[in-house]
Formats: structure tokens, C-alpha cells, sequence
């Protein structure tokens, strides 16, 4: 019990430091935050505690609304910190890869497969939906690279749907704050043992760039590498 306590003491200043970083980051892209998160949990236990008053249950309504209130600013704060956080990741090299690292279990994401001179990237997901390429950069250039990887799984895989697309905000393309969602939308096609198999046989293969690390440059602080496509 002593060493869980201790554990718990030692966990929870830096839950706390992780939110304070959060917040100083989210202020920084969106600086009336803390009024609107203020505002959201005021408004909300005043409303709670005026309908504990009207049926003459203050305190109920009272703690009720205290924990409405909490969750509620809770629930503000997160939708506007990742609004935040995807504005600052937005046309930085890699972005993509740190968003995938969000996708969700079942899902194996492999950052950078190719990539050419300019630095645009193609990264992999492999899932139920079967495999994903999601390019950044010149939708130009990325198209190229994007049929090039396109090309290479049909050869190896025939049988395996392929889904392609490109991040960014023009025609046709898909925002960064929307690639979970793209991905988690496609249609399930693939049990999980061939979804082994595909990763398997991926991992046989070897990716093109595997030797090659991520484009330098500037990146947001925090963003991590997908856990499962950690660079060879």
C-alpha cells in the first residue's frame, strides 16, 4: 500500500506539470482560453445551483453542478488544446506521423517509407481497412511517390485494398486534424490474422527509405513517433 501511495504522490505533480504545459502551449495560439474555460465553469454551476434553489435543493444542485462544471470546463479545455496543437503541427515535415501515433489500437503506422530530396513524405498504416499511404508535402511531387509505393504493394500484396490520400488543406486533400477520422472511417475488410500476415510480409520486404531519418526541421515540442514504426 506505502509503495502504491508513493507511486500515486510521485504520478500525480506530473500530471499536473503535463497540464500546465498543455495550457501554457494552447494560450500561446489561443490567448483567451483560460477566460472562455473560466466562463464555461462559472455559467455552468451557476445555472446547476439557480435550479437547486428553484426546488429548494441548493446543496445537491450545488456539488452536482460543481462536477458538471469540472467536466465541462475539462471537456473545453481538451477540444481547444488540440485545436492548438494540430494549428502549430500544421505544415510542419512529420506532422502526419505524430497524428498517427493518436490512430488507435489495431493499427500498426510505419512514418517516412519515402521520401524524396524535398522532403515530401509518405507514411503507412496498416489496419482492418488493409493499408494506408498518407503523403505530405507537394501534392505534386507526393502523387508520384504515393503511385511509386502504390505500385510496389500491389506487386507483393494483390489481394490487399490500398487506400492513398494527402494531407493538407487544398482540393481533394485531407486536413491534418481529420486523418484519425479518414482512417478510422475506411471499411473494414481484413481479420486480424491478415493483418499479421500483411505486417509480416511488409517487414520482409523492408522499406525503401528505412535506412533514412526524418527531414530536420522545425517540429512542435511533445510530438512523438508512432510507436509502432519506430525508425530501422
Amino acid at each position: 500500500m506505502a509503495r502504491k501511495s508513493n507511486a500515486e504522490t510521485a504520478a500525480n505533480p506530473g500530471r499536473l506539470k503535463q497540464i500546465a504545459l498543455t495550457y501554457k502551449m494552447t494560450r500561446k495560439a489561443d490567448p483567451k482560453v483560460g477566460l472562455i474555460i473560466a466562463g464555461v465553469g462559472i455559467v455552468t454551476f451557476g445555472v446547476a445551483l439557480a435550479i437547486g434553489f428553484l426546488i429548494d435543493a441548493p446543496v445537491y444542485l450545488g456539488i452536482l453542478g460543481f462536477l458538471v462544471a469540472f467536466l465541462a470546463m475539462a471537456i473545453v479545455f481538451g477540444r481547444r488544446a488540440e485545436r492548438a496543437a494540430f494549428g502549430q503541427m500544421e505544415g510542419q515535415p512529420g506532422a502526419a506521423a505524430a497524428v498517427l501515433d493518436n490512430v488507435g489500437r489495431g493499427w500498426t503506422t510505419t512514418p517516412a517509407i519515402a521520401m524524396n530530396k524535398s522532403q515530401d513524405i509518405v507514411h503507412r498504416a496498416v489496419g482492418k481497412a488493409g493499408v494506408v499511404l498518407i503523403g505530405e508535402g507537394n501534392p505534386n511531387r507526393v502523387k508520384l511517390l504515393l503511385a511509386n509505393e502504390k505500385k510496389k504493394m500491389a506487386r507483393i500484396m494483390p489481394d490487399v485494398p490500398v487506400h492513398d490520400f494527402i494531407v493538407g488543406t487544398g482540393e481533394g486533400e485531407v486536413p491534418l486534424k481529420k486523418v484519425r477520422t479518414t482512417l478510422l472511417k475506411l471499411p473494414r475488410v481484413l481479420a486480424g490474422p491478415q493483418i499479421t500476415q500483411v505486417n509480416d510480409k511488409l517487414r520482409a520486404m523492408g522499406d525503401l527509405m528505412s535506412n533514412m531519418p526524418l527531414p530536420k526541421g522545425p517540429m512542435p515540442k511533445g510530438m512523438k513517433m508512432p510507436r509502432g514504426g519506430k525508425m530501422r
